[in-house]
């Protein structure tokens, strides 16, 4: 049996691992189906975690984060995980692809988040075909080109700072006339010349035909409709989180949950079943940003950890 599991191998799941391991936990396994690193490897630049003063893109800076945090002897184990059953004997389940189960005494979720669909006509038509959510995936594609990057948070003014280094043009489009990014980037946008600021605006449809995205029709404050004709459009307009193998087989979840599907944790990471924790974009009022899931995964691991001694 392990002592725990961590679900997820972003910022947070790495950084339980290293807690709990360091803390003296023999016997945990990160369980990741992917490589490590998490949603923050497709970031194109990473400016603000303190300690790290070089302007870093996600890839490199997570690079480290692997070695770093297996070497108290966390283990990562390439697994799709399922479901997490709680027992009667008071230890989890955990649920493998292909029907395998392992047994666990505490849980750490760290599954994290994926971006939302912005729910034009036409994005998934021609998603992967002119319409991504990674600037840094598929920029390249569009050089010298002009494109779309759809969206007012951090992350879309700092994609669309990205594009603008590879591409002829970005437009910006967003649907208020303030955007809700860090003043210091929407002063960089601002200041861009190859960026264009389409505000109060609503993308109505993507069009194009069997090979590819040929532009968007974008509805501009006057109502009126506006042919943006780009081979390509980045869209940013938010996060989903991943709770799916939080489902028990009745179709409600394990533990408590938020409204917009985020578990409820209290300030130890605490979920509302006992041995189980959550950490990352995945609990509630979540800042989605790396050093919060980090010390998330810290916080979680230290819970765990004096969770696990107490059971004996």
């Amino acid at each position: 049996m392990l002592d725990l599991a961590i679900i997820g191998g972003g910022p947070a799941g790495l950084s339980a691992g290293l807690y709990a391991t360091r803390g003296g936990l023999k016997n945990v396994v990160m369980f990741e189906k992917g490589m490590p690193g998490g949603q923050i490897t497709l970031s194109s630049e990473i400016e603000n975690y303190p300690g790290v003063a070089q302007v870093m893109d996600g890839i490199s800076f997570m690079t480290p984060w692997n070695e770093q945090c297996m070497r108290f002897g966390l283990k990562h184990e390439m697994l799709n995980i399922k479901q997490i059953l709680k027992n009667d004997d008071g230890n989890f389940s955990i649920k493998i692809e292909g029907g395998e189960i392992k047994l666990a005494k505490a849980v750490i979720v760290c599954t994290g988040s994926y971006p939302k669909k912005a729910g034009f006509k036409g994005e998934d038509e021609f998603f992967g075909k002119g319409v991504s959510t990674c600037a840094t995936c598929d920029g390249f594609f569009y050089k010298n080109k002009e494109v779309a990057v759809l969206g007012g948070g951090d992350t879309a003014l700092e994609e669309a700072l990205y594009l603008a280094n590879i591409c002829s043009k970005v437009h910006l489009i967003h649907r208020r006339d303030e955007f809700r990014a860090a003043p210091l980037i929407i002063e960089k946008v601002k200041k861009n010349e190859k960026i264009e600021l389409i505000t109060c605006a609503s993308i109505e449809e993507a069009y194009g035909d069997k090979t590819g995205l040929m532009g968007v029709k974008i509805k501009v404050k006057d109502g009126s409709i506006k042919d943006l004709k780009v081979p390509g459009i980045f869209t940013f307009v938010g996060l989903n989180v991943r709770n799916e193998i939080l489902k028990q087989d009745d179709g409600k979840f394990l533990c408590q949950m938020e409204e917009g599907g985020q578990v409820s944790v209290d300030l130890k990471m605490q979920t509302s079943v006992k041995g189980l924790f959550a950490a990352g974009d995945l609990r509630k009022d979540a800042p989605k940003q790396v050093i919060c899931a980090a010390g998330d995964g810290a916080v979680a691991a230290l819970s765990a950890i004096s969770y696990i001694e107490n059971l004996h």
